[in-house]
């Protein structure tokens, strides 16, 4: 909900732009411009790009063995492919099939009809080429690529804007789609185009093409020839009715009307050639109508400020609801972070609370920052960040043009940020800490605009603190009360067990000589059963006098059987995965938290079956006590019989990640394993080939009282 409402209040689309998930360029796309750009891409060259990638290699041999290329019976292979499809069009396919396949797995680009856009490509990217054919430039292929990507932009558009574009990008491609593109989003597609292919860090002239292609015939009298190419290509496939626009950009490209009559006759026949080899359904995009660009009424900046009052209101009020719900003063700095960073996008986010005496604020370890525990910033040494908490002001900060003492460029490395927010959690006017927020630079602006709701939140967030602090002191009160009653009762019971144990001897005597002389000891026993009914009497008054305290103990046989019990309910292993557990006979103890462990196995398991897909087997084993660095640990192992990890996997195995799953055993999990079983002081290795994968994972052994330094972690190479 909240992720939500913060990118409906997002109204800057280039700060999207640079945060949105959008597909990089193919690298067989851009080793084939390596090769153009320096006039080498001869077959050899080639062949050996094409060898290298699959699916472009399928696509050679598809289209090399249809009817209007070969037409014997026999297939033939990649070499004979090359050879008979020839240089020029070998580069062609690569070029389209690398573009469409990349830019058609935009966002929401799955559910919008793209016949006219890629119609509309395809034809400026063959007029591009034969224009650049006439013009004798030499990059002939560069002009092609430019011509397909000259309005991607308008894909980058609908991909982080889709509410807002979504009309608009079926719209007539013309300057009256540009300014109502920079009226509603601040920028046009040809900027949008220019950006993305300005990250690739290409050494040519690609980008400024597709950032010009609308501009005025009479600007582009010096520009480079690519740009003039582009231009031209555009207005004789999207603006036909514009003559004198179109002979004056023919001009610049040093080319008549003869000329161009004969590249546009051409053009069609070419572009249906082009989309019946790349598989592109383009029937009926004709048909389909291109509207006037529209731009919505524009706002009223009271109403748009009220409505974002009420649901700046609305969403404190559900902060307050979700802080009151946690567990705990840990659960309730991880919620606050965690809502911090999903409202504010921040890039991570961590809280600083003043100690017991006031004079230094002490990290607060959640996630992956458990090294906050150790770090301390005194409120007496200066410094931004003290200077926030003593003032209680709100403060923004960058790394770069302001000088920062020791603690604070630890913490900025701690972040890995070049700038912070300083957010004071201020409760009946005491500081109990500074919240940090991670930002980069160009962010800093949209939270200056929002800083009524930055203190909103920190306001309810030092409240719910303030009162979970509070709770926290009077749970310490009733312990410290209740642990004074046990002491006082356990002297009692101590001198009260005096008794019946001081029987308990005298008749052992009595019953030790009688015994001896053979005589009945009926009534002694009876009495000696009385005693020791009594002894367990007292002992038992006293264990219900016992402070509440939750038991560190845990039985991993018991734990590992309801993590199968709960996999087996849900259905989740399928039945061509077999769960084999190897337990030892003696008790498997150790000094944990049940629930962290059950937590690792369910990661664990589940990674596993998702790693095994079409069957295999999965094993949970204890290997019985492992004495590490003086230490007694238990060994708890989890395998599975998968296809393994791959070298770059293992690489960064137990690193978190912000996107997507990319194969077995790859994701969030793995580094959420490694936090819980560091939080246990435990140690965790994984052991990776073809044959499967292995965790091994070392829990501290029940009464073992050695310390250990942290988690150690070990990834072996695959076999």
């Amino acid at each position: 909900m909240f992720d939500t409402m913060h990118q409906q209040s997002d109204h800057d689309i280039r700060n999207r732009l640079l945060i949105a998930r959008l597909p990089a360029m193919p690298q067989i796309l851009i080793k084939l411009i390596e090769h153009l750009q320096a006039d080498d891409a001869g077959m050899p060259e080639l062949a050996a790009l094409i060898a290298k990638d699959a699916a472009m290699t399928s696509k050679i041999l598809t289209v090399a063995n249809s009817s209007a290329y070969h037409r014997n019976v026999r297939t033939v292979g990649l070499e004979q492919s090359l050879v008979s499809l020839g240089t020029d069009m070998i580069k062609t396919l690569v070029i389209s099939e690398s573009v469409f396949q990349t830019f058609n797995s935009f966002p929401h680009s799955g559910s919008t009809d793209l016949r006219g856009f890629w119609k509309g490509s395809l034809t400026t990217a063959v007029i591009a080429r034969d224009v650049a054919r006439q013009m004798d430039y030499p990059h002939v292929e560069e002009a092609y690529l430019a011509g397909l990507l000259h309005n991607v932009g308008r894909l980058a558009l609908l991909a982080t804007a889709p509410k807002e574009y979504a009309f608009n990008f079926t719209a007539r491609d013309d300057e009256d789609l540009c300014a109502v593109e920079q009226r509603t989003l601040q920028i046009t597609h040809s900027e949008a185009g220019a950006w993305l292919i300005e990250r690739w860090n290409l050494d040519s002239f690609l980008a400024d093409s597709v950032l010009y292609h609308h501009e005025p015939v009479t600007r582009l009298e010096a520009a480079h020839p690519l740009i003039r190419i582009v231009r031209l290509a555009h207005l004789l496939c999207c603006h036909e009715d514009q003559e004198q626009a179109i002979l004056e950009a023919a001009r610049l490209c040093n080319l008549d009307g003869e000329i161009l009559e004969q590249i546009t006759r051409n053009a069609a026949r070419q572009v249906e050639k082009s989309a019946n080899y790349l598989g592109i359904d383009l029937a009926g995009a004709d048909d389909i109508v291109a509207p006037v660009a529209f731009a919505p009424p524009p706002v009223d900046p009271v109403q748009q400020r009220l409505s974002e009052e009420v649901r700046n209101i609305m969403l404190v009020s559900e902060m307050g609801q979700t802080f009151a719900r946690q567990n705990g003063e840990a659960g309730l700095l991880e919620s606050i972070t965690r809502s911090a960073r999903i409202l504010f996008d921040f890039e991570t986010a961590v809280v600083l609370l003043e100690n017991p005496t006031g004079h230094a604020l002490h990290g607060m370890p959640t996630g992956e920052h458990q090294r906050l525990a150790e770090f301390v910033i005194p409120l007496n040494k200066g410094g931004v960040v003290a200077q926030c908490a003593l003032e209680r002001k709100l403060t923004y900060v960058s790394r770069e043009g302001q000088a920062h003492n020791v603690a604070e460029e630890q913490l900025f490395r701690i972040l890995g940020s070049e700038s912070m927010v300083l957010l004071p959690l201020v409760a009946n006017q005491r500081c109990l800490g500074v919240l940090v927020g991670a930002v980069p630079s160009w962010q800093m602006p949209l939270l200056q605009k929002r800083e009524r709701f930055l203190h909103s939140f920190g306001t309810q967030a030092a409240a719910s603190l303030e009162t979970a602090m509070s709770e926290r002191g009077h749970a310490k009160r009733q312990i410290a009360h209740v642990a004074e009653e046990y002491r006082e009762a356990s002297r009692r019971v101590v001198h009260e067990v005096n008794n019946p144990l001081s029987i308990i001897k005298n008749y052992l005597s009595v019953l030790d000589s009688k015994l001896a002389r053979r005589e009945p000891v009926v009534g002694e026993m009876s009495i000696l059963n009385e005693e020791i009914d009594r002894v367990g009497q007292l002992i038992n008054g006293l264990a219900d006098l016992q402070p509440t305290e939750v038991s560190r103990t845990t039985d991993v046989g018991k734990v590992v059987d309801d993590v199968l019990r709960l996999f087996r309910a849900t259905d989740f292993v399928p039945a061509s995965v077999q769960i084999v557990v190897r337990m030892q006979e003696e008790p498997a103890e150790i000094d944990g938290d049940a629930d962290l462990l059950k937590q690792i196995l369910v990661n664990l398991i589940k990674n596993a079956v998702e790693a095994l897909g079409d069957g295999g087997k999965i094993e949970i084993s204890n290997r019985g006590h492992v004495n590490r660095e003086r230490k007694l640990y238990l060994e708890l192992v989890v395998s599975d019989t998968g296809p393994g990890l791959s070298a770059e996997v293992l690489a960064n195995l137990f690193s978190p990640v912000r996107s997507s799953k990319e194969g077995a055993h790859h994701g969030l999990g793995l580094s959420i394993v490694h936090s819980l079983v560091k939080k246990m002081q435990g140690l965790i290795t994984c052991r990776s080939g073809k044959t499967g994968t292995t965790f091994e994972i070392l829990l501290p052994a029940k009464g073992s009282n050695s310390q250990v330094a942290g988690v150690q972690t070990r990834v072996m190479d695959s076999a």
